[in-house]
């Protein structure tokens, strides 16, 4: 007789978290911090009980396979709702969905070749020596909610969404962006300076097409802020300043 101990899956920290390859694109980092940073503060916001976490060129395993890397694609950027951002105290080394049931509400691919690949349609039963597309296991197996294809070279991204079980090809709206309904955002192409870089970059705007900013951005924008007001602060006389309880020589 079989024991159930035999049966069990093995967990996150049982499966290879790499297949040895190396990052294709040297934008690819810088690309997936700049999106993360900018999310976070809408993140914290939908998750105030901090219950989410993102992935960056982590694995999602959707199957069983021998050698187990094979059962994983490793998106560059996903995000995944309501489940805990570490496991017993630890941070995921993967993604494994028949741990956890909850699949990623959206997966980002960065394109380093002609996109072939990250459109692969191939469904396991075409796929010469056990290779499945990109495109079928994000649709089919994983059934992510929106799948995006940013194409580097090109300075565009398509954006798809799963309804009645297959890949919508998604229209921007006026201001060229794809709305993530579930998550109050938009995502599109912003021409910009980041990491000693002018290049198309990847980013979210929300639902009234402001830019999602990153901390350092944030940080400018206060400093800014906190100026403006000691400007204006400066313009009033000693009277007036101690009425509103300031002291002059702070401003100084």
């Amino acid at each position: 007789m079989t024991s159930v101990s035999a049966l069990t899956l093995p967990d996150h920290t049982q499966l290879p978290d790499s297949d040895g390859t190396f990052v294709k694109n040297w934008q690819e980092h810088p690309q997936s911090i700049l999106i993360t940073d900018s999310i976070k503060p809408v993140l914290e916001k939908l998750h105030p009980d901090g219950k989410y976490c993102i992935g960056q060129d982590s694995g999602i395993y959707w199957r069983l396979t021998d050698p187990p890397e094979k059962g994983a694609e490793a998106p560059d950027w996903f995000y995944v709702p309501n489940v805990p951002p570490t496991l017993n105290g630890k941070m995921r080394r993967s993604y494994v969905l028949w741990k956890e049931y909850v699949a990623p509400l959206i997966v980002i691919e960065f394109v380093s070749g002609d996109g072939s690949e990250e459109r692969d349609n191939t469904p396991p039963s075409q796929g010469e020596g056990g290779n499945i597309g990109k495109f079928w296991v994000y649709e089919q197996a994983i059934r992510v909610p929106y799948y995006g294809i940013y194409e580097v070279v090109k300075a565009q991204v398509e954006v798809y969404h799963l309804v009645d079980n297959t890949y919508q090809l998604m229209k921007p709206n006026e201001r060229g962006h794809y709305p993530i309904i579930p998550m109050g955002v938009e995502l599109g192409i912003w021409q910009g300076f980041y990491l000693n870089a002018d290049l198309p970059w990847l980013r979210w705007w929300d639902a009234q097409g402001n830019l999602l900013l990153m901390g350092e951005e944030r940080a400018v924008i206060e400093r800014q802020k906190r100026l403006l007001i000691t400007e204006k602060l400066r313009s009033l006389s000693a009277e007036q300043l101690n009425a509103l309880g300031i002291d002059p020589e702070m401003l100084d």
